[in-house]
């Protein structure tokens, strides 16, 4: 069987650690899987090029400018939806138990490069970053109208900005008189505050509020809780997260199913309730040299895999 090549992936989005994903999750030619983040659709079409004529894919995209890359394929059923409903949609679909689950959280190239989804600083447009454009919450709303308080445990949590509590109280004072639509105006507004490397600190702003603006976190907790009750005995589960609050609880979650750094304490004694899953990665898988050169925006990717006992 042919080992996929990323350099001829098409230019919506290039799969990060596409692979060493394949090999995590192990794929069977008979076998039902969920791609939870289409996008582009790299790692579902080379898990399709694994996959026999009854196997099947499922992908979830909230964002409908994913929707063009489907393949016509009868083996691949879209689901416009949040990867958060997961067990709802594969029920509805008739798909319990799945052989494997892929979730790829990062951001899409071709969301970052599309000016007018404001996901980038580097770029002109509305201050945006709605994954789902069916839903109200804007970046815009959260900068206009959010108090002091809610803004700097914000960036502070979400960012690790270090001086959030002034970048919190500087955009409060600024947009009384001047409006934050849109990324040049966001950018003005701050740069009288941005501390050491400005693309650094724009890119710790900018990922806080999509985080915010998404709820990522709360998605992916919800999701992670749903996937152990729909994958199969021996069916794997592979996350690529792309910073630290991601990896976390994905590491904490695989390891002992919860969410939390330290062990749950229970008053009656009883220790910790045995794992669902067995890791299967003891550290995350980071990109080699080849994929960096080919493709810089992989180098914070980190791969995670776990088997349903």
């Amino acid at each position: 069987m042919t080992t996929p090549d990323i350099r001829n992936q098409e230019p919506y989005h290039i799969p990060v650690l596409l692979n060493e994903t394949l090999e995590g999750l192990r794929i069977r030619q008979d076998g039902t899987y969920v791609d939870c983040t289409f996008g582009g659709g790299g790692h579902s079409r080379a898990i399709l090029e694994q996959l026999g004529p009854d196997g099947r894919l499922l992908v979830f995209d909230q964002d409908d400018d994913a929707r063009r890359n489907v393949p016509d394929d009868p083996r691949v059923t879209f689901l416009p939806h949040n990867f958060r409903h997961l067990s709802r949609f594969l029920r509805l679909h008739h798909a319990i138990p799945v052989n494997g689950i892929l979730a790829d959280l990062g951001v899409s190239s071709h969301q970052f490069d599309e000016p007018g989804r404001g996901f980038s600083f580097r770029l002109e447009g509305d201050l945006d970053m709605r994954m789902d454009r069916r839903q109200k919450l804007s970046a815009f709303d959260i900068v206009s109208t959010w108090s002091e308080g809610q803004l700097h445990k914000l960036f502070e949590q979400y960012g690790e900005v270090t001086n959030a509590k002034t970048l919190a109280r500087t955009i409060v004072e600024v947009r009384r008189n001047l409006p934050l639509k849109t990324i040049a105006n966001f950018r003005t507004a701050l740069n009288s505050v941005v501390k050491g490397n400005p693309n650094k600190y724009f890119a710790q702003v900018f990922q806080a509020l999509r985080i915010e603006v998404n709820d990522e976190l709360g998605a992916l907790k919800e999701m992670l809780e749903q996937a152990t009750g729909l994958l199969s005995p021996g069916g794997r589960i592979a996350i690529i997260t792309f910073h630290s609050l991601e990896d976390r609880l994905v590491k904490n979650f695989f390891k002992k199913g919860s969410f939390e750094d330290e062990e749950p304490t229970d008053p009656f004694g009883k220790g910790p309730a045995a794992p669902l899953l067995k890791v299967i990665t003891k550290k995350p898988v980071t990109p080699g040299e080849q994929e960096l050169r080919l493709n810089p925006r992989s180098r914070s990717a980190k791969l995670r895999v776990a088997e349903h006992i």
